[in-house]
């Protein structure tokens, strides 16, 4: 395999590139672990197919110890520090791929930002057991550093006020940053309880029965019912279950007997009951 030559290209415009590059790399250059790529990348830039992808690549390498530096700093969030230092690598890779060498700015600057926004983007699209809007992710994220900085200066549990405080949101963006601190992970509901000596688990203690399932099948069931019936009997029906009007009430406002309403009812609400059990109801329609 020929290998790529490492001396800067002879054209003058090329050693005035390669000039800028190493000044600007050893000027703006802030971690011992940002190593000096200036000249690797201009040769890159003039170079096509398998020649500049080696190049790219040993590139690559060289900027690898700070990628996992960078990966470091996200351990102990829930996610193995070998997967971060993956992610890191990929973000590391599609900064070398985008850096044009050209801008005469030092590719740190370029690559922390690239390498931190996709870990940063991991942990946002794929830890969370609960999606939860980018803004207010970013909203924990702020009161955790304000929860951090407020305890180096007084040591105390700082209360909502302070937080929103220091973290300049509003209290209500402030609660809902702290609701979103429980969304991150989830307990399994085969967990046991904190209780010692029991068999319960988390499901065991919070099943419940859902009674307003029930009541909403009753209210689909009758629904295309209640449509089709005539005009007086749908009135009368409408005026003593919504209305909550009495039997006396509705014969005075429709002009019938009081004993002629409370047949009216009687019937159709038999008929209604009857119907809707026949097309699925769960039991006898409350709106009956």
């Amino acid at each position: 395999m020929t290998a790529v030559p490492a001396t800067a290209p002879h054209t003058p415009q090329a050693r005035e590139d390669s000039c800028a590059a190493r000044s600007s790399d050893a000027v703006r250059r802030q971690h011992d672990d940002a190593p000096d790529t200036g000249d690797l990348f201009l040769q890159a830039a003039q170079l096509e197919g398998a020649a500049r992808e080696r190049l790219l690549a040993e590139i690559t390498d060289r900027w690898l110890p700070m990628a996992h530096r960078i990966a470091a700093r996200y351990r102990n969030r829930g996610e193995q520090l070998e997967d971060l230092e993956q992610i890191a690598a990929l973000g590391l890779v599609k900064a070398v791929n985008r850096f044009d060498p050209q801008r005469q700015l030092p590719f740190e600057v370029f690559a922390i930002p690239t390498i931190t926004g996709e870990v940063k983007r991991h942990f946002r699209d794929h830890l969370w057991s609960v999606h939860v809007p980018r803004r207010i992710q970013q909203h924990r994220n702020q009161l955790r550093r304000a929860r951090q900085e407020l305890a180096e200066l007084s040591g105390g549990d700082p209360t909502l006020a302070e937080l929103a405080t220091q973290a300049g949101l509003t209290l209500d963006e402030a609660r809902e940053g702290l609701g979103a601190q429980h969304a991150f992970a989830s307990l399994s509901l085969d967990r046991p309880t904190a209780e010692s000596g029991t068999d319960f688990s988390l499901k065991d203690i919070l099943e419940a029965t859902e009674t307003g399932y029930a009541l909403a099948v009753d209210r689909e069931a009758v629904k295309p019912l209640l449509r089709a019936l005539p005009a007086r009997e749908k009135t009368i029906l409408y005026l003593r279950y919504f209305d909550d009007m009495t039997q006396a009430d509705i014969a005075r406002k429709v002009g019938l007997s009081q004993m002629h309403v409370s047949r009216i009812l009687s019937r159709t609400c038999t008929r209604i009951r009857q119907q809707a059990l026949l097309t699925g109801g769960h039991r006898p329609a409350h709106a009956a």
